[in-house]
């Protein structure tokens, strides 16, 4: 009927812009020859701050790199570094959640309060701790990245786990013998695992962020690497002559972030009403 509007369950179509984002994403980093052919390290002083035209869509930096190249294959090192910190922070958040909500109550005590400690610490500032730790370099903004969100999942995981343990199916599964091992595999893992593809999905895009941050620092890929933190860190001396250098690399690290929050807040509101 005219002028009802639609529940926003059948509005699919207010993801199109983020699907299309992330389709275009996914191109650049599994094939980005795809979107370009420019070389993203090729140096040619002579088309040096080149501002966007027929030739180079993007510009070029002050090194006559072709921006566009530089943004396409520099998903793959942010978006990879964002992936890998993600992977080991839910492989660790789900085994400490998991260890935590099955251990006996001192034991959960202590892992809840050493969790505690971290999640009142910045993830930015926890990252440059362990950085400075490990040293700068691309596996040292993975680990720093990863070891910054483990809180997050192993808190989730870890309520998760106090209610599937008491649930009547494992309390069943229990009376009947089952091993633990077993108990924990079959029922208990399988269902504690619902949140974390949601969590992942906004954790890559703050990760993201975070591997660009610390790029900009220096502390993570260094040049000439298109990596888009990195970019941003050497385009900052061209602000006033040639600001499309720093633009796209940008617009790239917030559309991206922007398209994966809205992803994870859609995927939370599906996972919030299948659970209700």
């Amino acid at each position: 009927m005219a002028g009802i509007a639609l529940p926003a369950r059948r509005r699919p179509y207010r993801l199109a812009p983020a699907a299309v984002v992330l389709a275009l994403l996914v191109v650049a980093v599994a094939a980005p020859e795809v979107l370009t052919g420019a070389d993203p390290l090729a140096a040619d002083p002579l088309q040096a701050l080149r501002p966007p035209g027929a030739a180079h869509w993007f510009g070029t930096d002050h090194l006559g790199r072709d921006v566009l190249a530089r943004v396409v294959h520099g998903a793959r090192h942010s978006t990879g570094i964002g992936l890998l910190a993600v992977g080991l922070a839910a492989g660790a958040g789900v085994l400490t959640g998991l260890a935590a909500g099955l251990s006996p109550r001192w034991a959960d005590e202590a892992l809840a309060r050493s969790l505690d400690v971290l999640s009142t610490l910045p993830e930015l500032l926890l990252a440059l701790f362990v950085i400075a730790i490990t040293g700068p370099g691309t596996g040292s903004v993975i680990v720093a990245i990863g070891v910054a969100q483990i809180p997050t999942y192993a808190r989730v995981v870890r309520a998760q786990t106090f209610v599937v343990r008491r649930s009547a199916y494992v309390e069943q599964a229990v009376t009947f013998g089952l091993p633990r091992a077993v108990l924990i595999v079959r029922h208990v893992l399988p269902n504690v695992l619902g949140p974390i593809p949601v969590l992942a999905t906004v954790g890559l895009g703050q990760a993201i962020i975070a591997a660009s941050g610390l790029s900009f620092l220096g502390l993570g890929p260094q040049p000439p690497s298109p990596e888009w933190g990195a970019m941003l860190s050497e385009a900052r001396g061209y602000l006033r002559i040639a600001s499309w250098e720093a633009l796209f690399p940008a617009a790239a690290i917030i559309a991206t972030v922007a398209c994966l929050t809205v992803t994870g807040r859609r995927l939370q509101r599906r996972f919030d009403g299948r659970t209700r």
